[in-house]
Parts: structure tokens; sequence; C-alpha cells
């Protein structure tokens, strides 16, 4: 979404985005028990979930918040554990998107269920 704010673009279809990377920032330095003034001193800290916190990072973020006017179709996990139901709806509020919600989907879309679910999703959508 931050890449693309001067292309011209009919439509998008997002599958479990990340629509707030400050709050998933912000969730990931909560989980690591890391504090913004801890990170601001050490600028990186890896965490014991495999991810790597960054100032300068979390900087640029707060810097470069998303803006979206496209027609937009998203398709949301029940239990995605980056992106709270709350953060997804409001997003899709905010944006005027559609969004649908997979029972039991997860953020990443793998399990031969969830790939039905998918396709089903996008044939509804793209045809």
């Amino acid at each position: 979404m931050n890449a693309l704010p001067d292309k011209e673009i009919e439509k998008a279809y997002f599958i479990s985005p990340v629509v707030d990377m400050e709050k998933l920032i912000a969730d990931m330095m909560t989980w690591a028990n890391v504090t913004e003034d801890e990170l601001y001193r050490q600028k990186e800290i890896p965490t014991e979930f495999g991810e790597v916190l960054s100032w300068e990072y979390l900087c640029y973020v707060k810097e470069h918040p998303v803006t979206w006017t496209i027609p937009t179709q998203i398709l949301y996990g029940e239990k995605d554990y980056l992106t709270s139901y709350e953060t997804i709806s409001k997003f899709a509020g905010q944006i005027n998107a559609t969004l649908t919600i997979m029972k039991n989907g997860e953020h990443w879309f793998h399990t031969e269920e969830q790939m039905k679910f998918l396709d089903r999703w996008m044939k509804q959508f793209v045809g």
C-alpha cells in the first residue's frame, strides 16, 4: 500500500493485509517486553519470535502513514494473530472496503480449507 500511492490501480484485493504497521510494531514490542525508549537507545533489538525491532523502521512508519483510496476487497482470517479484527474493520470502514472474514482462518492462508476459501473468494470478485 505504501509503495503504490502514485500508481493508477482500478481495484485491489488484499489477503490478510497489515493495515496498521505502527500498531503491529507496538504489539511486537509488547510481546518482546521492549519499550520505545529501549528501542531508541539500542536502535535494533532481535526478538525471540524471529523479528528484529528497528527504531529506524518505526520512525519511517510514523512519518509515512498509509493513504488508500482504491476500491478494495479484503479477505481476513478470523484467527489472524498479526492484525486484530478491530484494526482491520476500522481500516475497512475508513476506506469503504468490502471485508470478508473466514471463520477459523489465519493470517497466512495455507491449509487446504483456507486455500479453497481463498479461491472461492477470488472467483466471487474477479470472475
